[in-house]
């Protein structure tokens, strides 16, 4: 990160709290869908605001990427955040990227990948800095806990804005995504979960040439998942060896039931942080936990083996934004 980036963010993140803390529009539970121009391009999300709105106190954000050629809609339905959302207490924000056709295939530049957007250099961090300060002005949201996560593209995207903006970030955690960035040089240690399965067809485990995007030629070259998880290890001081946890094995009675899926924790590390993998088998490029037989045909089988925005929110709210 340039030190002119980092200055702009930290900027960014005062005027944010300075916002919040002075009180902004309360918006009423449920979906909400919001627009807002940046980078002459017009961008837009949708929030699920939950019940716990109505108490007044700022709430926690978390940041929810939909995949490549996906859209925000699609990711809302698809990932089933809501539901967690509602019952714990924390604001889903579900950005739509951008490139796309009449508001669908729409991309995230998240580094060197993907389409369009990563081809046109799309401003996508700035976007999502924009998205917050617009967000803070019509909701009381608590800044030192904002989180993003994402799938494929999306959660590549959520790794970029930990590399590239972690003073605004408290913590990140990919789903069949690893990082595709150039540079990598956060300017402070941040807390990392990341969820993958070994038989993921698209986003290959140990990296590699992907397949086409749907109705493209574009594939993706892809880094190993273990060799991103060491990067972060490394950067974040972390023991090289990992805790291993107990496997998580399907239900005997589910289509599932092969699929296992096993914690490897590796803390302390710097900071307080910690950097956590699920590694799945069985699984294919899918949410876990998320909307079942989802286009098998594309994304492989799905799985309930473990619950994604369980894990995610387990370890996000342990977490709050980190002084630099």
């Amino acid at each position: 990160m340039t030190r002119g980036r980092l200055a702009s963010i930290l900027f960014l993140a005062g005027a944010f709290l300075a916002g919040t803390a002075a009180g902004a529009a309360t918006l009423a539970p449920g979906d909400h869908e919001f627009t807002l121009v940046h980078g002459e391009l017009q961008r837009s999300y949708i929030v699920r605001m939950p019940p716990a709105v109505a108490s007044g106190k700022p709430l926690p954000v978390v940041l929810n990427f939909h995949g490549g050629g996906a859209h925000a809609r699609e990711q809302k339905r698809y990932s089933r955040m809501d539901e967690i959302a509602d019952r714990e207490g924390f604001i889903a924000v579900y950005p739509n990227g951008s490139s796309g056709i009449g508001g669908r295939l729409l991309t995230w530049n998240a580094g060197i990948c993907c389409g369009p957007a990563a081809a046109s250099r799309v401003d996508d961090v700035g976007f999502v800095i924009a998205l917050l300060e617009d967000l803070a002005r019509r909701v009381a949201l608590d800044p030192e806990r904002v989180y993003a996560t994402g799938l494929s593209n999306g959660s590549m995207m959520a790794y970029r804005l930990a590399a590239e903006a972690a003073p605004r970030f408290a913590a990140v955690a990919g789903v069949a995504g690893a990082m595709t960035l150039e540079r990598f040089a956060p300017a402070l240690p941040v807390p990392v979960m990341h969820i993958h399965s070994v038989d993921d067809g698209r986003a290959l485990y140990d990296g590699g040439l992907g397949l086409a995007f749907p109705f493209t030629n574009t594939r993706v070259l892809h880094e190993s998942v273990d060799g991103m998880v060491q990067k972060w290890i490394s950067h974040n001081g972390c023991p090289k060896q990992p805790q291993v946890g107990e496997t998580v094995r399907g239900r005997p009675d589910a289509a599932d039931a092969a699929h296992t899926a096993t914690r490897l924790r590796h803390a302390p590390c710097r900071g307080g942080t910690e950097v956590v993998l699920w590694r799945l088998t069985g699984a294919g490029h899918v949410w876990p936990g998320g909307l079942q037989d989802y286009i098998p045909r594309l994304l492989g089988p799905g799985t309930t083996v473990i619950d994604a925005n369980d894990e995610m929110w387990r370890f996000f709210s342990r977490y709050r934004r980190r002084q630099p």
